[in-house]
């Protein structure tokens, strides 16, 4: 059975952040994801997770500047002092809070950066992040990001993040499978599924179009459930969509796998 995390940074937003780990444990999730921890303490994320008997799935490396539209720092020229010092950051939350997954996201590529720099800048970034993370036992993930919600994102398909991981050859650097994002780009998500489940780190899911439940819109949830099983999939699976409403009024479709809106 499928095993499903709530993603804290768009779930639950009914709550402040460090309360939304007791509610989505009410809910029947035994593990949580968010994009970044660190406007708040360890300490205090560490309470939470531990009052809550919850499992930290997954979070990112510090982005940049979020605020004005940075998302990430991996590719880009120039930057990478700043981005070893991310990881050393994300790697001190992560050991507090018991979490073997970060991901390193790619970062924006704007016009006048040359690519073929780019992808050399990525690779060697990689490395050194998921050297670093392997000396933790941390799995250090690469997320293709569709270019529809994010222009100008350097890695947007899965052929291209399989391409960069057998570039980069760390045994501990996976794919961050986001079915949302891989329908918008490649579709054919069932056999995509299936030539990359040997690389596969993480999965995620939302509706397309959309990004709300995953009984909404144009993907046949129950069908990719059933196959992620088949195929072997053991991994968590992150809930990264935005409610149409409430958290709770929209969680109906999870509720044969132990998650209940009550």
């Amino acid at each position: 059975m499928p095993k499903f995390a709530a993603n804290l940074s768009m779930m639950f937003q009914e709550h402040a952040f460090l309360d939304r780990f007791a509610a989505a444990a009410k809910a029947g999730f035994r593990g949580v994801e968010y994009l970044f921890p660190y406007e708040w303490q360890a300490s205090d994320i560490k309470k939470a997770l531990t009052d809550a008997k919850l499992e930290q799935v997954l979070f990112n490396l510090p982005p940049g500047d979020w605020a004005g539209g940075e998302r990430g720092m991996a590719a880009i020229p120039g930057r990478e002092a700043e981005f070893a010092q991310t990881v050393e950051l994300a790697i001190e939350y992560a050991r507090e809070l018991g979490c073997v997954r970060l991901h390193a996201m790619a970062g924006i590529i704007h016009a006048g950066i040359d690519r073929e720099e780019a992808e050399a800048v990525y690779v060697s970034n990689l490395r050194h992040a998921a050297d670093a993370t392997a000396r933790h036992g941390i799995t250090l993930l690469a997320e293709p990001i569709n270019t529809r919600d994010m222009p100008g994102y350097f890695l947007n398909t899965s052929t291209a993040g399989r391409k960069v991981i057998a570039a980069v050859s760390r045994p501990n650097l996976k794919l961050q499978f986001d079915i949302y994002h891989t329908q918008i780009m490649e579709g054919d998500l069932a056999e995509r599924l299936r030539q990359n489940l040997e690389a596969i780190g993480h999965i995620q899911i939302a509706g397309t179009p959309g990004r709300h439940e995953p009984d909404v819109g144009e993907i046949n949830y129950p069908y990719l459930f059933k196959l992620i099983d088949e195929i072997g999939y053991t991994g968590w699976i992150g809930c990264e969509y935005r409610p149409r409403a409430s958290t709770l009024a929209g969680l109906g479709w999870a509720r044969e796998f132990g998650i209940t809106s009550e």
